[in-house]
């Protein structure tokens, strides 16, 4: 594919950011040129361990990861294991990866392929802004070096998920996010042409709300056909993983974490499905039709004994400072989820069809 998108991920990989690896390596018009490692929804090394099983699942083992930081640049860690699973996959079992981490350091990966590629790669953070809070003091150039940067993070006109008014990611290193909104204004004071960075945040990631029915579909995309009748009339979990609809090993990892995640969100807001947060910023870094966004001045709350971690978003422009966020305000979720159904379900037939 001539017009290949090139895209790093910065992950902290549990559970919705490795759907959203999947959805990446299911993309065609996605170039995966490396995903960096941060501490986050498990600790970083973990996360390095998840995220090369994800990739060598896809098909995609030949894909560079490098480990980042594993702290926050001044807080303590926090991890969220009752939400991902103790190792952040939730009941999935992936074998070890073959391939080694990097030898690189993601910072340094984060910096030299900016470099190498000046205002081709576009830039995707799935988790806590640590690692590129440390390449942006260490290159200011970063803003102007990437040609987009997305991420998904904040709660800008919704409640949180982790505080009353904080976004999970937002809310493990404050300090980060604010010192990467802070390097983006700087860099567009002096060059406005430089795009501000598009904000996912839980406004519309908690649109895109996956269920065991499409679970379902991706199977059968995958061409898996289970009798689904017969088991939903005995009462059977949808997603549980001994039916036929885990027969392949893609489906059967997707339904294995969605079923830990889904159970998650049954305790805490009163659904049987799943928020999948980072792979819609995926498919938005990919195809930006999918959002409409609006440009907003934002800044991060650091000292607040009810709010650390807010993204306080001026949206009376009562500030009078130029905006520094494209926010995303809407997002297509059902063409998102048709998507993601369609794309990782043929990803899931093609590699069964490869290793039969």
């Amino acid at each position: 594919m001539a017009d290949r998108i090139p895209i790093i991920l910065d992950v902290d990989t549990g559970i919705d950011d490795s759907l959203a690896l999947l959805y990446a390596a299911a993309s065609d018009e996605a170039e995966i040129v490396a995903v960096t490692c941060v501490a986050g929804n498990v600790d970083a090394r973990q996360v390095a361990v998840n995220t090369r099983a994800i990739l060598e699942l896809a098909g995609q083992g030949d894909v560079e990861v490098a480990l980042g930081r594993e702290v926050p640049l001044v807080r303590p860690l926090v991890t969220t294991p009752e939400t991902h699973g103790p190792r952040g996959l939730g009941f999935a079992e992936l074998p070890e990866a073959v391939r080694p981490l990097s030898d690189r350091h993601a910072v340094d990966l984060l910096i030299e392929e900016a470099r190498r590629r000046p205002g081709e790669v576009t830039l995707v953070t799935l988790g806590p802004l640590t690692n590129l809070a440390v390449a942006v003091l260490r290159e200011p150039e970063l803003p102007r070096l990437f040609k987009r940067y997305v991420l998904m993070g904040g709660a800008y006109r919704s409640p949180g998920n982790t505080a009353p008014t904080s976004e999970w990611n937002i809310h493990v290193d404050p300090d980060a996010a604010k010192v990467v909104f802070s390097a983006w204004t700087a860099a567009r004071e002096a060059d406005p042409s430089i795009p501000r960075p598009v904000a996912l945040g839980l406004d519309v990631t908690e649109k895109a709300k996956i269920t065991p029915d499409h679970v379902v579909a991706l199977a059968r995309r995958a061409g898996s056909t289970p009798d689904d009748s017969i088991a939903l009339a005995r009462g059977e979990d949808p997603m549980h993983a001994t039916r036929s609809v885990a027969s392949n090993p893609i489906v059967r990892y997707v339904a294995d974490a969605l079923r830990f995640y889904m159970e998650f969100h049954s305790r805490y807001d009163g659904f049987y499905g799943a928020f999948i947060h980072d792979p819609l910023a995926v498919a938005a870094a990919l195809d930006p039709t999918l959002i409409r966004t609006e440009a907003l001045a934002v800044d991060i709350e650091l000292g607040g004994t009810l709010t650390t971690g807010e993204t306080v978003t001026d949206w009376r422009r009562i500030w009078g400072k130029p905006p520094n966020l494209d926010i995303a305000i809407e997002a297509n979720a059902t063409e998102f989820l048709d998507r993601f159904v369609e794309r990782v379900g043929r990803l899931a037939e093609r590699l069964a069809e490869v290793h039969t």
